[in-house]
């Protein structure tokens, strides 16, 4: 056989090089589909993709209906410009748009109890199934009405919103956060959960612009059709791709009151202090889960209307048009995703890692040794996740430890989450010194770097609760938040339109970066249990659980 200076010295050797190259490859590409966390974020994604597809198309229907509804009244159309360009449609087409947005807001509060019920009696798949098929039918009836059009199409569209009670976008984003909290380690989920919901804020930038972008270049109905298609397609994918979870698996099985009424109203229960058993034997309440959801409603109270707020000035103050607010909302989004996505776990982890290396230069006296044995099981440092991700074991659902024995992995997240709120406030009050059109833009592009304090409250509760209670904490917490968006709609908007009928509109984002700051106040004064002490719910489940494993075991 010929050779040159080419020529392997060992034969076969480079056959067996390509050989793992491709192997390797192959593995990669098949970690993407198989690993669970990966799964979960596509859900959310392509959910969320199809929630958004309408979302922007629905306004100018509104415009169209009212418009020729206003002509039914009135005399035809005469004359120069725009048929629909009059300030009576323009207010009916606000009108109809606001009644939307807040019944959406309301029936989405009642959607959480119903979504929080289903997961525990036919488990987090079916639920999250549910919460993707119904709104496909509630887009068929939305096709209908574009159809019918006029105040028929009207009233037919605002009637929808009373299907998003059974299924909507308030639930289906609970539900995939409850598969985060089930199926991911402790350590992981706050990472998780920020990745989850970056690929949601992902999935609503595509949405919001593939949306326009399709009503344009067919016609109005083209969204509403793909929409349906879309949903009926993330319905197969939650059955096919996302794991069964036992729903006697997630919620106590010793307290058989709460899969009734008792059970629907769970959440609520999370809102009360706990009780918690100390190391010395006393017992003691903690208000840290009171005082944390108190400062998430003030985070959201402040951070939530930010980007409608920005639209407002740009709007009031730079002339910004309806394809200019469509860029710029594009541009928050994609960016929020963006930093949840590939910033965020970097912060998460790189925080962890000091602070748990300054808390190791100090004497380990403590006297709650699960803290240390915790730190031996559940890996915190990007370096330790040292196997590929299409080797690891795909073991579904997994049960983590405890969450009394990762407290130290929360304590990060929950600094992370009261200085997320400063910087959050603080690039909010940078919009306030704008003075041209490309300052708006830029504060876009800033504004999404302090995101990040809804997925570290959702991770710092989740350690907070009790194993049993996780699904219970995150409905309690996203209850919350939609109390607060219905809150901060009314109030700022109250604010603004007082400030800028002064000439002064500018002057709303300081109130946002005060709240911002107070939030964070607040959430000084939350904290864990004391170090080994443990919840009394989670202990008399335990000795319920005992009690019965006792009754049950046959006599010898």
């Amino acid at each position: 056989m010929a050779t040159d200076e080419t020529t392997p010295l060992l034969p076969g050797r480079k056959a067996l090089v390509s050989v793992s190259q491709k192997r390797s490859f192959r593995d990669s590409l098949s970690g993407i589909f198989t690993n669970v966390e990966n799964r979960i974020l596509a859900a959310g994604f392509l959910i969320c993709v199809a929630f958004s597809y309408t979302q922007v198309p629905l306004m100018y229907v509104f415009h169209l209906m009212v418009c020729d509804e206003f002509y039914d009244h009135n005399p035809p159309f005469e004359g120069p410009g725009q048929r629909c360009s009059r300030d009576e449609i323009a207010a009916g087409t606000a009108a109809q748009f606001s009644i939307l947005g807040m019944s959406t807001t309301l029936c989405g509060t009642l959607n959480l109890f119903i979504a929080g019920w289903t997961v525990k009696k036919i488990g987090p798949r079916a639920a999250l199934m549910i919460q993707t098929f119904v709104p496909a039918l509630r887009v068929l009836a939305q096709i209908l009405g574009v159809i019918a059009g006029k105040r028929t199409g009207i009233l037919i569209i605002q009637a929808t919103q009373l299907v998003t009670i059974i299924g909507g976008p308030a639930g289906y984003i609970l539900i995939t956060n409850i598969f985060v909290s089930e199926l991911v380690e402790p350590a992981r989920r706050t990472v998780v959960f920020g990745k989850l919901q970056g690929s949601i804020m992902l999935g609503q930038s595509v949405g919001y612009l593939a949306g326009g972008m399709i009503g344009d270049a067919i016609d109005i109905r083209a969204p509403f059709d793909i929409a349906f298609i879309t949903f009926l397609i993330s319905c197969a994918y939650v059955h096919f791709a996302l794991p069964y979870i036992s729903p006697d698996s997630m919620s106590s099985k010793k307290k058989p009151g709460q899969q009734g009424i008792a059970g629907f109203f769970a959440p609520l229960k999370i809102l009360v202090p706990q009780r918690v058993r100390t190391s010395s034997g006393g017992i003691k309440k903690h208000y840290g889960v009171i005082v944390l959801c108190a400062g998430i409603f003030l985070g959201v109270l402040a951070t939530d209307y930010a980007p409608l707020l920005t639209q407002l000035y740009a709007t009031a103050a730079f002339d910004f048009d309806q394809g200019d607010n469509g860029w710029l909302m594009f541009e928050f989004a994609f960016m929020r995703s963006f930093f949840l996505i590939i910033l965020f776990p970097r912060i998460i982890n790189f925080g962890r890692y000091m602070l748990k290396r300054n808390s190791h230069s100090e004497p380990e006296d403590t006297d709650d040794s699960s803290i240390s044995t915790a730190d031996d099981q559940l890996p915190t440092e990007p370096g330790e996740f040292d196997a590929a991700t299409g080797e690891q074991a795909d073991i579904e659902p997994t049960r983590p430890v405890s969450s009394k024995h990762h407290h130290e992995v929360g304590h990060f997240d929950l600094i992370f989450l009261r200085w997320s709120l400063v910087v959050d406030g603080a690039l909010t009050t940078v919009v306030a010194f704008a003075t041209k059109r490309w300052h708006i833009y830029l504060a876009a592009f800033l504004l999404p770097f302090g995101s990040g304090s809804a997925p570290a409250a959702k991770g710092v509760i989740t350690d907070m609760c009790s194993e049993s209670h996780r699904a219970d904490a995150l409905n309690a917490v996203t209850l919350v938040e939609n109390i607060a968006r219905l809150t901060t709609q009314g109030l700022f908007g109250l604010i603004f339109s007082s400030l800028a009928s002064v000439g002064k509109a500018y002057a709303t984002f300081y109130c946002n970066a005060a709240i911002a700051v107070i939030g964070m106040t607040v959430l000084l004064f939350s904290n864990f249990p004391p170090p080994g002490s443990t919840l009394i719910d989670e202990e008399s489940e335990r000795t319920d659980e005992s009690s019965n494993e006792g009754e049950n075991t046959p006599a010898q």
